[in-house]
């Protein structure tokens, strides 16, 4: 079995409505593209900013300027109009558990993404006003680190059954400072709360449409959530139905050469493992 579950119906881009594109027909671009690919397994995972509801949560700047829809009407379109699992995409925010967690345990999900964008008030994959690289800038040791140690925070909160593109930070490749040496030294960082949880680990082929030009996570930091017991979730991060599988092929491949043979399912945020291949 194949899987892509963080996959969004709409780009990023202003101007993108849940009017135009939380659709039937919409839905089915991607089904008809997951299908081509082979994978049997499709689910949406909205960012979980773009809803009135996450405000509830966060009042950052950003969230204010995108939370515009409403959650349960996403909800219902997915649930009542298409045959998608039901997942969001929720930035993990430290402090806000409680919040967080009141919001997602309200609905009805297939699963939850859990990501981490932001440390403290800054991004580290977002140009412009949020910038970390350039709007408070720090050395880059101390992003990574507390990148890391967000990351780990995340995966211990238990709200979360999927761990997003787990080494973001590095998105920007060469655009970006990167700290010397051997990074496995902010992989260990978060590798203690990951373990503890047990939540399914992304391998994400985003990563290799980005700056960086390679997949989530890297190699290392793979193996040392293998290693703690982790199962492995295949996403492409998708904002667009040619993105639905991105060289997934490759990417199956890179993962049988770590011993990797299943990915993790869900439904109704129960998991289980199943054998990798195409149906």
């Amino acid at each position: 079995m194949l899987t892509d579950y963080h996959v969004h119906l709409r780009p990023d881009e202003p101007g993108t409505t849940a009017e135009k594109y939380f659709v039937p027909a919409n839905a089915e671009r991607y089904r008809e593209a997951a299908a081509s690919r082979g994978i049997a397994e499709l689910g949406v995972s909205e960012h979980i900013y773009r809803f009135k509801q996450a405000l509830e949560v966060w009042q950052h700047p950003f969230w204010q300027s995108q939370a515009h829809e409403d959650i349960d009407a996403y909800c219902q379109f997915v649930r009542e109009q298409t045959d998608l699992k039901l997942g969001i995409e929720a930035d993990f925010v430290p402090g806000r558990e409680d919040r967080m967690g009141n919001l997602l345990e309200a609905r009805d999900w297939d699963f939850v993404v859990g990501s981490v964008h932001f440390v403290k008030d800054t991004a580290v994959d977002m140009a412009g006003d949020w910038d970390v690289w350039t709007t408070s800038f720090e050395s880059p040791d101390k992003v990574w680190k507390r990148y890391f140690e967000t990351l780990g925070e995340c995966a211990r909160s238990g709200l979360y059954d999927i761990l997003a593109h787990p080494d973001l930070v590095k998105v920007w490749g060469g655009e970006r400072p990167k700290p010397d040496g051997d990074l496995r030294r902010y992989y260990e960082l978060a590798i203690e709360g990951i373990a503890e949880s047990g939540i399914a680990v992304e391998v994400s082929t985003a990563g290799l449409r980005k700056p960086v030009g390679e997949l989530y996570p890297a190699s290392p930091f793979l193996e040392m959530c293998i290693e703690a017991g982790c199962p492995v979730a295949l996403s492409s991060d998708a904002h667009l139905p040619e993105h639905i599988g991105w060289e997934y092929e490759s990417t199956v491949e890179w993962l049988a050469e770590r011993g990797v043979t299943e990915l993790a399912v869900f439904e109704r945020r129960q998991r289980r493992l199943e054998s990798i291949g195409a149906s």
